[in-house]
């Protein structure tokens, strides 16, 4: 494959030179880089249930009858990606400015994490859709926090209040 100077791997076909690499590369950092704390918790979220259905949808192809020895490393692999990405939930709570929620959070990853361990050995498509559905809520409650305290949202809530009295 031909590689430019600035190392992009190019893929020539029908005279249209793709290179997508790097630029899914540099947006994707560039987006992580400009998100705000709120929007780097839900791509963690949006990462988590990602990688969890796809755990999800490879065991239940092993149920459905179609085995594929290489699908019990990607499913392990898809699991223990959830249980890095709830890891790092855990490790960027603050507990002073947090307290009772931080603290709930704390409780609720660990058990996540050890439902996730006992759900990896044994394929527990059950164990595994709980912990989904749950990231998913959390999901969306860290949405609609992070839609009411956008930059956007305390601009609008401030305009039109009269101070004066």
């Amino acid at each position: 494959m031909p590689i430019n100077e600035a190392g992009v791997c190019k893929y020539i076909h029908g005279g249209a030179i793709l290179a997508y690499s790097n630029a899914i590369s540099t947006y994707r950092e560039t987006r992580i880089k400009t998100a705000s704390q709120g929007q780097l918790v839900m791509m963690l979220y949006d990462e988590a249930v990602k990688s969890l259905d796809r755990a999800l949808e490879l065991l239940a192809l092993e149920a459905g009858g179609k085995k594929n020895p290489g699908n019990i490393e990607k499913i392990s692999k898809s699991v223990l990606k959830t249980q890095e990405i709830i890891t790092e939930l855990i490790v960027s709570l603050d507990f002073e400015q947090g307290g009772e929620i931080a603290k709930s959070l704390f409780s609720l990853y660990t058990w996540f994490n050890k439902e996730l361990f006992e759900a990896n050995i044994k394929h527990d498509i059950h164990r595994l859709t709980s912990v989904r559905n749950q990231l998913n809520e959390l999901r969306s409650a860290w949405a609609e926090v992070a839609a009411k305290n956008s930059p956007e949202a305390v601009r609008k809530s401030v305009v039109g209040v009269n101070i004066a009295g």
